[in-house]
């Protein structure tokens, strides 16, 4: 649900009346020295298959038998475990759902709930990779990404006439280009030499180094080698550090400049007039539907529909391709409520009849080259969805609350007579997508970063001051002076706007994220500050019993950091380490004895 108003938002106390001056205020976006990007600690000790399930949860390839249809033929590494339900999504979702024929070699990307909490040996080693990755690119903690190579060719010595069989790579990794990438390598090699080609191409990516952002990875597979850069949330939004080569690369095959961003321009080029009201509806967590001729212009079109809102994340459900037979079918079909908060990527022409009571429908044809001006489309009332084979555009009844932006709209119609390349068009749309959302954040950011108490307030001997409580009514009165009118040309309801945005999943997401990291912050800061004191000269003026119980508060609060991640100062821990060794050595013998112990998990 999301956070409407004060009353909503748990654990929140008001602060001191005496803060109250701005600029002294702690900035939640501070950042501390020390743990930077791409710093990696040295390995732990990794067993077998411990660098391979950094990566991938395993690979499946998936046959399709004339008796059983689809079936899972091959797990790898063959220990992996999937239970019969995520097989049974994995069998459905790796195969084409439409009528388009789908000849040769398809690629697409599929999403779906994780059946059971899985413990990972590499929980918390993973964890640390994970603090400094934006959160667009983020494992998905309970849902997989199904990567997916289909092959289907004519082979009269098949009883059904044809060869069909998908290679699915499955990750907790929202890494799509970058997979893509991959399955491009082994794909046609497991095709022609089989099995034996799977576990050579496993073991070489066991062999890989862990996915750490901000560093330069190279990594063999194939007897070819990539070269990638994983992001982290140091990067300046809209800036892509490319890979360079150098000349010391000279068995690097392939240097990808992104390891996960779709095109923007191509996947919207069909219903580009209306870019901004999608943007809108996405950044609402509308219900959406996107009906495609193929599961790849689904996938891509739905994934480019949830990066358009970046840096913010999309925190509702999204499938990139969806069929009948998911088991979530009922659920997001069902006429007796309103449609849920996803966006759904669908290929069968079964869906527009299933799904025409759904508020907002986009249809697209072929994605082919985008050659030629596209036609204005107006956006279509639902009832015009009649038949099954409406023409391609944009079903709502939606109005938007800003006015449309016509500059972009002929930038990008002047590229295409141009034929400027298709990349600085996707740069263009996916500029103008970053200054529209970073408009539209700041004012929260900033208002939320007034949230934070003063660092004067902060006191070693007392706990950490609390966050203000987020007022919506408060909020609103600070958008007359430092709305997004500072940064946006754009004019319209910006308040409407925002008001229908409090109430969506992404802005629950986008302040429980906030508030987490402010009150780390805190909760450092407050680490730091006891580190500056003189601890022993302070037990002094207290009993055993008091010196014992700080001891124990201070071990519970050093473990909390670790565990937490906290962003402290380089150096903080040890020192606060040395603090509590110093006060146990001057305790008698039979206290440093039971405080030395380990404490009980």
């Amino acid at each position: 649900m999301a956070l409407q108003g004060t009353e909503e938002i748990e654990e929140q106390i008001e602060e001191p009346e005496d803060i109250q001056d701005q600029d002294a205020r702690i900035s939640p976006a501070e950042e501390m020295p020390g743990d930077g990007p791409g710093e990696e600690e040295s390995d732990p000790l990794l067993l077998p298959w411990d660098r391979f399930s950094a990566w991938l949860h395993c690979i499946c390839v998936v046959g399709f038998d004339l008796e059983l249809g689809q079936a899972v033929e091959v797990i790898y590494p063959h220990h992996s475990k999937l239970t019969e339900k995520e097989k049974t999504s994995i069998c459905y979702l790796s195969f084409p759902d439409s009528n388009s024929g789908c000849l040769g070699d398809t690629q697409f990307c599929f999403r779906f709930r994780q059946a059971s909490v899985r413990k990972s040996s590499l929980g918390c080693f993973l964890d640390h990779f994970d603090r400094d990755a934006p959160v667009c690119l983020k494992r998905d903690q309970g849902h997989f990404y199904g990567y997916v190579y289909f092959r289907q060719v004519r082979d009269k010595s098949l009883k059904r006439g044809y060869f069909q069989k998908s290679l699915v790579l499955i990750s907790k990794l929202p890494y799509v280009t970058f997979f893509h990438s991959l399955l491009k390598l082994i794909a046609p090699e497991y095709f022609e030499k089989q099995e034996p080609c799977l576990e050579a191409a496993c073991n070489d990516i066991d062999r890989w180094p862990t996915p750490c952002p901000g560093k330069i990875l190279t990594l063999p597979i194939m007897g070819v080698v990539m070269k990638v850069r994983i992001p982290t949330c140091y990067d300046k939004p809209g800036t892509s550090q490319l890979v360079q080569s150098t000349p010391s690369d000279t068995l690097v095959s392939i240097v990808l400049p992104t390891i996960h961003e779709v095109d923007l321009f191509r996947c919207f080029y069909p219903v580009f007039f209306h870019i901004q009201m999608l943007w809108e509806l996405v950044l609402l967590g509308e219900a959406l539907v996107v009906m495609a001729p193929s599961p790849a212009e689904s996938s891509d079109t739905v994934l480019a529909l949830v990066s358009c809102i970046s840096p913010l994340r999309y925190c509702s459900d999204f499938r990139p391709y969806f069929t009948i037979h998911d088991s979530e079918f009922k659920e997001y079909t069902t006429r007796t409520q309103a449609p849920p908060s996803v966006i759904l990527g669908v290929t069968n022409p079964f869906f527009a009849k299933t799904l025409q009571h759904w508020p907002h429908i986009i249809r697209i044809g072929d994605m082919k080259q985008a050659g030629e001006v596209a036609k204005q489309m107006k956006v279509k009332k639902l009832k015009n969805l009649k038949t099954l084979d409406s023409k391609p555009g944009v079903y709502s009844a939606y109005k938007p609350f800003l006015n449309r932006d016509d500059d972009i709209i002929k930038q990008l119609q002047k590229g295409v007579q141009q034929k400027r390349p298709s990349a600085a068009q996707n740069a263009i749309l996916r500029r103008y997508f970053l200054e529209l959302t970073q408009s539209f954040i700041i004012p929260l950011e900033r208002y939320v970063a007034s949230l934070m108490p003063l660092q004067k307030s902060i006191s070693p001997w007392k706990s950490p001051p609390q966050l203000r409580p987020f007022s919506q009514e408060e909020f609103m009165k600070t958008l007359e002076k430092a709305g997004p009118q500072l940064t946006s040309r754009l004019k319209g309801d910006w308040i409407g706007l925002y008001r229908q945005f409090l109430k969506s999943p992404n802005f629950d997401g986008w302040f429980r994220n906030r508030r987490r990291e402010m009150m780390q912050k805190l909760e450092a800061l407050h680490l730091e500050a006891l580190c500056e004191e003189d601890l022993k000269l302070h037990i002094q003026k207290h009993t055993e019993v008091e010196t014992v119980d700080l001891v124990l508060k201070l071990k519970d609060k050093l473990s909390q950091a670790e565990r937490e991640q906290l962003p402290v100062r380089t150096g903080t821990l040890a020192k606060l380490q040395a603090h509590i060794e110093a006060i146990i050595l001057s305790l008698p013998e039979d206290l440093q004895g039971i405080l030395h112990k380990p404490s009980s998990p």
